[in-house]
């Protein structure tokens, strides 16, 4: 349900907008992408890249906007593609009743995309068809039926409305089952305005889409409530706004609600002279009015203005040029300085380049005039900038999975309580292990739920995995400069997120995995880190070499290695970082009881699957090792882990299966362990016949 009342209180300044013809002028091509798109889609077309980049053409902003380029994705896929993307549109396409169809669809739709956006455009930053361009193709193709999805303009409709409906990041379906509701339930409600309806048809709609049923009108109502009309109630000076309707709260992308005297505010930093970078979420920092000259602030008014509880987007200057975090006003201007509170650092800055070209920002005070350091946001900026925001940097969910404790642990991983205890106890007290071992012995799959029983959920949001390769570099790591546009930008890099991530949660604990931790360049790759990831360093700041910013590896950011031990290409580990990480060797099942016998928990396992001849096959393995672990150019670091077996259940326990471990997977490893010793390579390709012939 919605409120009907403050639905009417929007119509009425609706209607005054509906009324103006240059505003009409400017927006019917919202109408006349609709005609156009009718007129030439056809899903038939011999070339299909050709007609859809047609269809496609007059969305201008639609479907795209700074950064996000869904249209011109999908036709470089119809290029490559242009059967499967066809099939994708004409499963998109197919009509039915039910609005569970309707969201099965789109989320296909998105999932297909990405699947041929790594087939064919590995390179592509993204797919870009996110529910927005999707519902946008849906709702060109029936006009009379389908709305525009955007999550940031939905939720605040919707708190606006006192609506029902509820809209919670990474909740897809739920998302877009109840935002067809909503606005199939609002645009009851303006089929039965005559006035509105009235308004609308005296418009010149010459090569428009006549919208007989009012559902573009519906889209561009909630537009307008998010932007517009949000921004009048901020500005009730310059409209002709009752006082019950400067009353309501102003709703944000975020789903809260802010005060109608609340205010926004951007904030320019030269990370030159500071940087947000040196603050914590939840540290204070002060602000003076004047400078070391003792002459005003430049747009001194602002600062006077700003009060208590203000909302504050930070951005840092060159050569950063981002918005990084987020703060609010903790104490006014008092004569000589304001107080602000660093809430949150955002793990994907938002570059400068992705706002300059903003219709909804070329009025904002920094753009006409960036002299100074404070400068008004009107409501309405805010909110797109909020939405720009939380599209990359969600909010966190209070709890993401099922609990998981140390007993599931040991239920899961071939370890026993001893092990894990020392396990759990030395990354606490280090910060950094290396899981290493021979391959097979379950390195990654210990490393996740290690996390998880330490975390008590399986939630994976608070974990990142990375490979590291010969390759991988500190721009890729840390922070570098990336090619954009015609030059460069400062971007940072996959650790930096999550270090920004872990430090915006510091109740709770972050895993970083890095598989095959020994294969990259560790002093090239880590660079200064390689004193901040060390315990004793753990929120202390340094200069980072690309851009000079200051940062700091937070305490609740656990780092887990693994490093396979059988690799010949591989050197040693660098010196500097071993001294900084703990390391602990995995041992394959086969022998990692009490004096080399089989792990008890994995034997149960064997025995569960009621195969003799699996049975046979463990104890070849067994032996194997023994004589790996006992060979002088081999060692216990090449033995043959148990992961190649697990994972199975009685009816899949198969000879077919076993045939091919044997075959493909052991017999290739044995014979590149002893390709220079040809005696011990056929006494073992005999004893393994009977399993691979």
């Amino acid at each position: 349900m919605i409120d009907k009342d403050k639905l009417q209180l929007i119509l009425q300044q609706y209607k005054k907008r509906l009324a103006d013809q240059k505003w009409w002028a400017a927006e019917k091509y919202k109408w006349q992408a609709i005609a156009h798109f009718q007129l030439h889609w056809d899903p038939a077309a011999a070339d299909f890249s050709i007609m859809l980049d047609e269809a496609l053409s007059k969305t201008s902003n639609l479907l795209a906007s700074a950064n996000n380029f869904p249209r011109a994705m999908l036709v470089k896929l119809a290029q490559h593609a242009p059967d499967q993307v066809r099939e994708m549109f004409r499963a998109l396409f197919t009509e039915t009743d039910s609005t569970d169809d309707v969201v099965s669809r789109i989320l296909d739709f998105k999932n297909k995309a990405k699947e041929l956006k790594e087939q064919y455009l590995p390179e592509a930053k993204n797919h870009y068809q996110s529910e927005n361009a999707v519902t946008t193709y849906l709702w060109l193709r029936y006009p009379d039926k389908y709305y525009i999805y955007k999550f940031s303009e939905i939720q605040t409709v919707a708190a606006f409305l006192n609506s029902n409906y509820s809209f919670k990041q990474g909740k897809y379906a739920a998302n877009l089952s109840n935002f067809l509701a909503l606005y199939r339930e609002i645009n009851t409600e303006l089929l039965q305005n005559a006035e509105l309806k009235f308004i609308f048809s005296g418009l010149d709609k010459q090569d428009c889409w006549k919208d007989p049923h009012l559902v573009t009108l519906t889209i561009d109502i909630g537009y307008f409530l998010t932007n517009d009309y949000t921004q009048s109630l901020n500005q009730s000076d310059d409209e002709d706004i009752s006082a019950e309707q400067s009353s309501h709260p102003v709703p944000q992308p975020d789903g809260t609600t802010l005060s109608e005297h609340q205010r926004y505010w951007w904030l320019t930093a030269n990370p030159q002279i500071w940087s947000f970078g040196e603050l914590a979420p939840g540290q204070a920092q002060a602000y003076t009015l004047y400078t070391d000259n003792q002459t005003k602030r430049r747009v001194f008014q602002n600062f006077l203005d700003a009060k208590a509880g203000d909302i504050i987007i930070c951005y840092e200057s060159h050569p950063l040029k981002q918005i990084v975090a987020l703060a609010r006003v903790k104490t006014p201007e008092d004569g000589e300085k304001i107080v602000f509170e660093k809430t949150e650092a955002l793990t994907t800055p938002i570059d400068y380049n992705e706002l300059k070209d903003c219709p909804e920002l070329q009025n904002m005070e920094y753009f006409r005039n960036p002299r100074g350091s404070l400068f008004k946001l009107t409501s309405a900026e805010y909110t797109f900038l909020l939405g720009l925001i939380r599209e990359t940097n969600p909010i966190y969910a209070q709890r993401c999975g099922s609990a998981y404790s140390k007993k599931n642990f040991l239920q899961d991983v071939y370890i026993d309580a001893a092990d894990y205890e020392s396990m759990s106890a030395v990354l606490h007290l280090k910060k950094n292990i290396i899981l290493q071992g021979p391959p097979g012995v379950g390195k990654t799959f210990a490393a996740k739920r290690l996390a998880w029983s330490i975390m008590g959920e399986q939630d994976n949001s608070r974990i990142e995995f990375v490979q590291f390769h010969q390759s991988y570099c500190y721009e890729d790591f840390v922070q570098g400069y990336k090619p954009a546009n015609d030059g460069f930008e400062l971007k940072p890099g996959i650790f930096y997120r999550f270090c920004q991530k872990a430090a915006n949660q510091p109740d709770k604990d972050f895993f970083f995995i890095i598989d095959e931790i020994n294969r990259g360049n560790l002093s090239k790759i880590f660079g200064e880190l390689l004193m901040l990831i060390e315990k004793g360093y753990r929120g202390k700041k340094a200069l980072l070499s690309g851009s000079g910013m200051s940062f700091s590896v937070p305490q609740n950011l656990y780092i887990i290695g693994m490093m396979n031990t059988a690799d010949r290409s591989l050197a040693l580990i660098d010196y500097a970082l071993r001294r900084r990480f703990a390391f602990i060797d995995l041992k394959p099942a086969f022998n990692s009881g009490p004096q080399g016998t089989i792990n008890t928990k994995f034997k149960n396992y064997i025995d569960s699957l009621s195969s003799e001849k699996l049975v046979q096959f463990v104890q070849l393995l067994h032996e194997l090792n023994e004589q790996i672990a006992t060979d002088p150019a081999l060692g216990s670091g090449f033995r043959i882990g148990h992961s190649y077996l697990c994972g199975q259940t009685e009816n899949s326990c198969t000879d077919e299966w076993l045939h091919a471990v044997a075959a493909y997977e052991i017999l290739p490893l044995i014979r590149e362990y002893w390709f220079d010793n040809q005696d011990k390579l056929q006494e073992w390709e005999e004893r393994l016949s009977r399993f691979t012939a």
